[in-house]
């Protein structure tokens, strides 16, 4: 039995957490979120000429590699590197983008009002990162010591968590009267220091108390 060709073959597999089909590049600052997304996540592929159905088009035009390295360099902060290869199937030509897991992480890409945000890979889309793994990404980058005081407060949010995990951030702003942002640094910290683990397998993150801890 002949065997299948490579592309083809991951084809067959469908867009997914690793893999991306894009018909075409029609605006760097799109394409750049994928780059991010992928960078910030565990790395992938983009096939250039694939429709989201999987059917082979073919490479549009010759300049859509340097849209993607346009998007590389002026579109993603940092810039994400990426490595490519053309492959011809039956006389259409498809583009693979491989894009690394990148230890620059987090990177940064335009939203469509152009203001630079962090994305991550979730399934086969790319979506915004939460701000509590932004946080925890930009702490453990920077190696800034964290102190935390248990306080009253505190060892009441750790037993609120510990009695109904799992639980979201608006949870904890709902019943503690905290800020989106004070709870996203306070889960951060405890996080970092192992108090606290966080699930990512869901578009929201949920947190859990890590055991043992006394409270």
């Amino acid at each position: 039995m002949k065997k299948q060709h490579y592309i083809k073959e991951l084809i067959s597999q469908g867009e997914g957490l690793h893999l991306d089909f894009k018909f075409e590049i029609s605006e760097a600052p799109k394409i750049a979120r994928s780059l991010v997304a992928f960078a910030n996540t565990s790395g992938g592929k983009l096939l250039i000429g694939v429709k989201d159905n999987g059917v082979i088009k073919g490479v549009q035009s010759e300049e859509e590699y340097y849209m993607i390295e346009n998007a590389s360099l002026n579109y993603c902060r940092p810039k994400v590197g990426f490595t490519s290869k053309e492959w011809n199937i039956k006389g259409k030509k498809v583009l693979e983008i491989n894009v690394p897991f990148s230890s620059d992480y987090p990177h940064k890409a335009p939203d469509q009002s152009g203001k630079y945000k962090v994305y991550i890979r979730y399934e086969d889309q790319n979506i915004l990162a939460d701000g509590v793994l932004v946080k925890v990404w930009n702490k453990e980058k920077s190696n800034q010591d964290i102190q935390l005081i248990f306080t009253d407060e505190l060892q009441n949010i750790l037993q609120f968590i510990d009695k109904n995990e799992p639980v979201t951030t608006k949870d904890l702003q709902a019943n503690f009267n905290l800020s989106k942002f004070e709870v996203e640094h306070l889960l951060s910290d405890l996080i970092i220091l192992d108090i606290v683990k966080m699930d990512d397998s869901e578009t929201e993150l949920q947190f859990y108390l890590n055991e043992p801890t006394e409270l």
